[in-house]
């Protein structure tokens, strides 16, 4: 099973949309916290979940239990530890119990994570798609 990334930060309208049609993705899960702010531009939730229909015909979620609270997120940005930020990130799936609320069924679908950092390396749609991996084994994990 594979299960997609991307961030919106950097990427126009045309190459966010393309990348996501030409990966063939069908469901897009938002795992921000704020996803109805003024700077999140095209990927704002209610114009986000219009064109991922209409340009592609891509089902939109948000799962609130996937972002980071403001606390874990506020420290890192201060901080800029981005080994105790993984740490916090990883209990919160835990204590949350994350694996148990997503069903891999759900997953049967091309499902593409979506954050705002340009690059899932120093961001919690990585942590995420890892974490999955670990619980579920069989995950092959593609950032776009």
């Amino acid at each position: 099973m594979k299960i997609y990334t991307i961030g919106f930060t950097q990427k126009n309208a045309k190459d966010f949309f393309q990348l996501l049609k030409i990966n063939n993705i069908e469901q897009l899960v938002d795992i921000r916290l704020n996803n109805t702010s003024q700077l999140a531009g095209f990927t704002k939730r209610d114009d986000l979940e219009y064109f991922l229909k209409e340009l592609c015909n891509i089902n939109y979620h948000h799962f609130n239990f996937l972002a980071p609270t403001k606390e874990i997120r506020d420290k890192y940005i201060k901080e800029k530890n981005w080994e105790k930020y993984t740490k916090a990130y990883n209990e919160l799936l835990e204590n949350r119990l994350v694996k148990d609320k997503l069903d891999r069924s759900f997953f049967e679908k091309r499902t593409c994570f979506l954050c705002t950092e340009p690059s899932a390396k120093h961001c919690h749609r990585g942590l995420l798609a890892e974490y999955l991996k670990k619980h579920w084994n069989d995950i092959e994990i593609v950032h776009l």
